[in-house]
């Protein structure tokens, strides 16, 4: 019977230290200048100002640059190691995830909230 209970202790020892790893790995939703705060991994939602240039370069696929526009209006430039995702131009909102390096964000992650295809055709009807 004490093996048992030892096998259930570790197990719950282990599942616990799991889902803590897994809740510290979660980050928040801030703007521009609390990233700049904290330091910390963190999400930052905005949209694409188009008033300043993008670079990207086929030739250097891991480099992709650009300026984002949150949502307290602030305005900074995004750094993402990776090839410029598909559609990027034509996404409604842009969530970066990463952390603030100096005056620019690195991003790690990218994710586009495209245009809806109901907005389209809603717009068509009432035209």
């Amino acid at each position: 019977m004490k093996t048992n209970r030892i096998i259930l202790l570790v197990f719950m020892a282990t599942a616990l230290g799991i889902i803590l790893f897994l809740f510290n790995k979660n980050s928040e939703y801030v703007s521009f200048k609390e990233a700049a705060i904290s330091g910390n991994d963190v999400h930052i939602v905005g949209v694409l100002n188009k008033t300043k240039p993008m670079e990207y370069d086929p030739a250097k696929p891991n480099h992709f640059s650009f300026y984002l526009t949150d949502t307290l209006q602030e305005t900074r430039q995004v750094i993402y190691d990776n090839p410029k995702p598909p559609d990027f131009d034509r996404s409604d909102k842009i969530v970066v995830s990463g952390k603030m390096e100096g005056a620019y964000f690195h991003a790690d992650k990218i994710l586009l909230k495209c245009p809806s295809k109901y907005n389209t055709d809603k717009e068509k009807k009432t035209e």
